[in-house]
């Protein structure tokens, strides 16, 4: 097991990192008109039918950030609150035409910004990374 002092290390770095991360895809969607978050709740929309809960856990917000959000992306006309037709009581969000038309473009600077964060790293090194990542996410929520 790390030190503390090793550990408090890699966490400070974790969140530089992550920061770093947001500020490139912001700067990069910002001609799309969205931003990182924004970009992320639209891309994961796009399959249709997902629940604002669903959503939440997939661009990490809560629930004031998430009615935030969807009425920021209704204002600019990318998604829709539609009635759960299994439950008239909840909605689920549907892109409209013009969000579905943005989601190639949110894919490509996605992976525009992936090729350029792991850039030099063998696939075997990101496979280890993202285990380790997805271990230490799931050792936060013991």
């Amino acid at each position: 097991m790390a030190n503390v002092i090793q550990v408090l290390g890699g966490a400070s770095l974790l969140h530089q990192l992550a920061r770093d991360v947001t500020t490139t895809l912001d700067r990069r969607l910002a001609p799309l008109g969205v931003t990182t978050q924004q970009a992320a709740l639209l891309h994961n929309a796009a399959s249709g039918g997902a629940s604002p809960s669903q959503l939440m856990e997939a661009v990490g917000t809560d629930t004031a950030g998430m009615t935030k959000l969807l009425d920021r992306l209704e204002a600019k006309g990318l998604v829709e609150r539609r009635p759960n037709p299994s439950d008239r009581r909840s909605v689920v969000i549907e892109p409209t035409e013009r969000g579905l038309a943005l989601v190639p473009e949110l894919t490509a600077v996605f992976g525009e910004v992936a090729r350029q964060l792991f850039a030099g790293f063998a696939d075997d090194e990101v496979a280890n990374l993202t285990s380790s990542l997805r271990r230490m996410g799931e050792n936060l929520k013991r």
